[in-house]
């Protein structure tokens, strides 16, 4: 990875809610309507109007993204992604998490957003195994890193230390 490409990502220990960012990503589920792990404390965290606009929505499919606004986050939009439920990656779990995260760049890209926050997509209660999501995740941003000038920054955000490790094994750091 070049040096200049090297330096629009970057990986942190931290809370995706905290973060002032353009958008973050929500690892959702397909209703849109709030649930468990970082969906549930995005939800939370933005409060009861994030929940309404959600509800206009009509949803998601895996491998695609809806865009709402950040509401009470320190983010100014929140970017919804549906990844795949793993089981055991005879699904094409692979090529939808990938998808996952490409839709999210193409709205960053689309809505000229410079810094974006992924957390690690499908790694819970979905069951991707946590270094080969983060070697796609990785994959796919650096792909996209690569052709487009947006989104300027990249961040992987860890809510634990292995996943931490997973994504600079990933990046080789």
């Amino acid at each position: 990875m070049s040096a200049a490409l090297h330096a629009r990502i970057r990986v942190e220990l931290n809370d995706i809610t905290r973060l002032a960012v353009d958008a973050i990503v929500n690892a959702a589920n397909s209703s849109l309507l709030g649930g468990g792990g970082v969906d549930g404390a995005i939800h939370r965290a933005a409060g009861p109007e994030l929940l309404a606009e959600c509800r206009t929505l009509g949803g998601c499919p895996p491998g695609e993204a809806r865009l709402t606004r950040g509401y009470r986050l320190p983010a100014r939009h929140v970017i919804h992604t549906v990844g795949p439920v793993w089981h055991g990656g005879r699904r094409g779990e692979a090529a939808i998490l990938a998808a996952c995260y490409r839709a999210c760049l193409e709205i960053a890209g689309r809505e000229v957003f410079r810094t974006i926050a992924f957390p690690a997509i499908a790694t819970g209660i979905y069951g991707f195994p946590r270094g080969a999501a983060a070697r796609i995740a990785v994959g796919t941003v650096r792909e996209h890193l690569a052709a487009f000038a947006v989104p300027e920054t990249v961040i992987f955000v860890s809510f634990d230390t292995a996943t931490r490790e997973a994504y600079q094994a990933a990046l080789g750091i």
